[in-house]
């Protein structure tokens, strides 16, 4: 954010200052690790760089996911059928129905 604002080379204290202004606390070692890393370069394409790589992680885990609840109730569809059946039989194994 320092730098689309124009600072080229931003501070400790413009971080602090930037996620102070949103009720972020900062942990000044990991701003200073943050300031070190990027260090002469230029912040678009390190960004331009991270985006290519997170293009390369697969992320198709979640379509398998939305199919579970479907076979779970088609599941509990079959053990209640299965219950109604069994409580229609159980009367007939008597000879007689409570409501007959």
């Amino acid at each position: 954010l320092a730098t689309l604002g124009g600072n080229a080379s931003p501070s400790l204290k413009d971080i602090k200052a930037i996620l102070a202004s949103v009720g972020i606390d900062c942990d000044d070692a990991m701003a200073q690790t943050v300031i070190k890393n990027l260090a002469g370069k230029d912040v678009n394409e390190v960004i331009a760089a991270g985006s290519s790589k997170l293009a390369s992680v697969p992320s198709g885990g979640a379509a398998p996911a939305a199919a579970a609840p479907a076979a779970a109730a088609e599941e509990k569809k079959e053990v209640k059928k299965e219950e109604e059946k069994e409580e229609e039989e159980s009367d007939d194994d008597m000879g007689f129905g409570l409501f007959d």
